[in-house]
């Protein structure tokens, strides 16, 4: 029988094998390699030069756990691949790396249990803190993480919860103002265009937006035609503007949705944006802004949020408790002046 000819697997270098051709101690070689630590310029250009030759690398995850310090942030997500999702976990894994975080990303796919898993997960991993985007895990699990030394951030869900982080963005206030634009370019029927994800964020626009409206009296028909993607939004597209009274105003909770809507508006009812009815998204993902679209919507500041999510972990306060983050309006051309 022929012998394997696979390489026999080799042994990392150790910090003790850097000391012996450095010809320094093994504390040495670690204060080097300890940011702030007290060692000699002739004792660190020694150990630098060891350790470039002998290809060694610190292992950081070992430290961290003698240091009960793992340095790693867990991020939990899921429809990794819908536009905002990807810009918000592009700028936040960008930031984080930047202040020396090992970022882990555990895609949930958007099912509770998988939620409550990951975050247990994350305990396994000794995880520093972990970013919820997505989700809504229980308040007992979430405890259990604080009570274990680590630190929670919910983005979006402002849960009666005592302990955690909370990031919001100004989602009642841009579905009131949506509500305003379209009735400021003469909207009269008006509808908005949400989903069955339920999610806080999706849930809060949706019942600002009705309850603006009605506060001026105007009904608003709402559509949930299924999750939040392109398809739904082209689907409810297909039920509002096949009723008689078709909406000539429309808030769509996000981008997605309302790309989606409009592709449909056009394609099967030949309807012309602004002329015949007036759309607004929310998200501000890059296809809004493309040619085909030009879609008025808000902004969400993902890197102001990327920043401060940084400020917090780099930061030995205890819980600053909930920050509001404001969102811009992004005036383009599927709203009359």
């Amino acid at each position: 029988m022929p012998k394997s000819k696979q390489k026999p697997h080799k042994a990392s270098i150790s910090a003790h094998k850097v000391a012996e051709l450095a010809g320094v101690s093994r504390s040495a070689v670690s204060r080097t390699f300890t940011e702030g630590a007290s060692v000699s310029e002739a004792t660190r250009r020694k150990v630098l030069a060891a350790a470039e030759k002998l290809g060694y690398h610190v292992n950081l995850l070992a430290r961290g756990l003698i240091q009960h310090r793992s340095g790693i942030v867990c991020l939990i997500v899921a429809d990794m691949q819908a536009p905002y999702q990807s810009s918000f976990l592009e700028a936040v894994t960008r930031r984080l790396q930047e202040i020396g975080k090992v970022v882990m990303v555990l895609n949930t796919a958007g099912q509770p249990a998988n939620v409550e898993a990951a975050l247990r997960q994350t305990l396994n991993y000794r995880a520093d803190a972990t970013v919820v985007v997505s989700g809504s895990p229980s308040a007992s699990l979430i405890e259990t993480c604080i009570d274990n030394g680590q630190r929670v951030i919910l983005i979006n869900r402002d849960d009666p919860i005592i302990g955690p982080e909370r990031i919001m963005v100004g989602n009642e206030e841009a579905a009131r103002e949506a509500c305003l634009m379209l009735l400021r370019a003469a909207c009269t029927r008006l509808a908005v265009v949400s989903s069955t994800a339920g999610t806080p964020s999706v849930t809060a626009r949706e019942r600002a937006f009705v309850a603006a409206a009605e506060a001026e009296g105007f009904a608003v028909t709402v559509s949930r035609a299924g999750p939040t993607g392109y398809a739904s939004g082209a689907d409810s597209a297909r039920q509002l503007l096949a009723a008689s009274s078709r909406p000539d105003g429309v808030f769509c909770v996000t981008d997605l949705l309302a790309i989606g809507f409009m592709d449909a508006a056009r394609q099967d009812f030949r309807l012309s944006i602004p002329e015949d009815i007036c759309v607004i998204g929310f998200d501000d993902i890059p296809e809004a802004g493309w040619l085909g679209y030009n879609l008025t919507t808000f902004r969400q500041p993902i890197n102001e949020i990327a920043e401060y999510i940084a400020a917090i972990l780099t930061s030995d306060e205890a819980a600053l408790g909930k920050q509001n983050f404001p969102v811009q309006v992004v005036w383009r051309r599927t709203v009359r002046p």
